[in-house]
């Protein structure tokens, strides 16, 4: 039941609303003077105050005012025999919640309080309710507003005070070395090294003296020990880009690293311990990996204990307006240039795009779209993206693919169109020529993407 706090200076007044409230359920403590009842307060979780505005020392409205300083969240229930509409008002302006005159009956206190006690509860619900629905996930040089990426933040949040290993998912540019930076740097190894290293980009027969280091002669060059990265990730964060293309036989020594936390360098003999968190990633299908026998079925299931999936840009386009003004505000700041932001035509461009390369490819248009401005904004013609068709398969099937990467045959179709007008600058009698089309042909595919048709330009 909630707990009461009486400040009431007749002891026999007291007394009566202790026992009363007490019947009906209510814990209580008593004061008799406005600095006794704000010392109950600082020790005590109090629900309500209920106080005559007559006291010794402070008053009852500068108790109000000094239990609202205290938390204002609580219901203050004034009493008093000296009720006037003024001292109501003044009582109402001091933040009191109701306002009952002497004589009074103990049922009216009660419905009082009943009713106090319930909006406050309603109150909180109503709180915690807008915090959970409102409450946005936000890391440093993170943008995702998106649904999609609130659930990865919301993730990441979760798992970052742990120690629990982390396979990120995702293909390539949609930022999985920005989501493991934010792990890192919200875990308590944050104050520790952050070592990352991108297994494709290191030639096979390295990656192992990479990963775990060498002794002193243990290959031709090998003038002086070196450490790995391991090593010079204890106490932090290690984070394994492409986990995919680590080849077999470093798979072995990299799964007794994650079970035992224990390894020797290449050509060493002495077992070296280390406290590493690892975060590792991939653009590829690791159970396919696992089908075709490339892939460890071990170290996958050791690796995938948190396995966190970073949608590509397509499927939160919501993202783009933020992540283009994001990046549209650093490469002005690098350049010098006074650049206001992005026009409405140039940031539907955007919008619109099918974006193959994700985040890192939208990042690169900017930057490109910041060097080729003019004018004060970034303008459609400042926005030159890479629409080059996709290759024909060969016969042995090793080209690229017939559409471009996430594409449909319609959205194909669509931003070829696009692209037409923004070559002709808008005039669809050229587009038309241009895409092999009559115009009325093309003026039926623009109400199909929603391109207002306007009255026919010259050619």
């Amino acid at each position: 039941m909630p707990t009461i706090l009486i400040v009431e200076d007749e002891p026999k007044m007291q007394r009566l609303l202790e026992l009363n409230l007490k019947e009906e359920g209510y814990d209580t403590h008593s004061a008799a003077d406005a600095e006794a009842g704000l010392n109950i307060l600082r020790q005590e979780k109090i629900d309500l105050v209920l106080t005559d505005l007559k006291l010794p020392g402070m008053n009852g409205l500068e108790f109000l005012q000094a239990v609202k300083r205290t938390n204002a969240a609580i219901p203050v229930v004034l009493v008093t025999a000296y009720g006037s509409v003024e001292t109501a008002v003044e009582a109402m302006k001091a933040g009191a919640s109701d306002y009952v005159l002497k004589p009074f009956s103990m049922e009216e206190i009660k419905l009082i309080l009943r009713k106090e006690l319930d909006v406050r509860s309603l109150r909180e619900e109503n709180r915690t309710l807008r915090e959970a629905l409102g409450r946005r996930y936000e890391f440093k040089n993170i943008v995702g507003r998106s649904n999609a990426m609130q659930e990865v933040l919301a993730k990441v949040e979760q798992v970052a005070p742990t120690n629990s290993t982390v396979l990120l998912g995702g293909e390539s540019g949609v930022g999985k070395d920005m989501i493991a930076r934010a792990i890192h740097q919200h875990s308590r190894r944050a104050a520790g090294p952050f070592i990352k290293i991108n297994c494709t980009a290191i030639p096979e027969n390295l990656l192992e003296s990479e990963l775990f280091g060498y002794e002193k002669g243990a290959f031709t060059g090998a003038v002086a020990a070196k450490p790995g990265k391991f090593e010079l990730a204890d106490k932090g964060t290690i984070f394994l880009d492409e986990i995919g293309d680590v080849p077999g036989s470093t798979q072995v020594k990299l799964l007794r690293v994650l079970q035992e936390r224990e390894f020797e360098r290449l050509g060493g003999t002495k077992t070296l311990k280390v406290d590493v968190r690892v975060v590792a990633a991939t653009n590829q299908d690791l159970r396919a990996a696992l089908e075709e026998g490339t892939f460890r079925e071990d170290l996958y299931y050791r690796l995938n204990v948190v396995p966190i999936s970073i949608p590509p840009l397509r499927q939160r386009k919501e993202d783009i307006p933020y992540l283009a003004d994001f990046f549209l505000e650093r490469f002005t700041r690098e350049s010098g240039k006074n650049l206001a932001g992005i026009t409405p035509a140039a940031m539907k461009v955007l919008t619109d795009f099918h974006w193959p390369g994700n985040v890192r490819e939208l990042e690169n248009i900017i930057e490109r779209a910041v060097v080729m401005a003019n004018g004060e904004k970034v303008d459609v013609g400042d926005v030159q993206l890479d629409t080059a068709p996709a290759r024909l398969p060969a016969t042995d099937g090793t080209e690229a693919p017939f559409l471009p990467e996430g594409m449909t045959l319609e959205e194909h179709e669509d931003e070829l169109i696009r692209e037409a007008l923004r070559r002709t600058a808008g005039n669809k009698s050229q587009a038309a020529r241009i895409l092999g089309l009559s115009r009325n042909a093309l003026r039926y595919r623009l109400t199909k993407i929603g391109v207002p048709d306007e009255a026919e330009e010259s050619s």
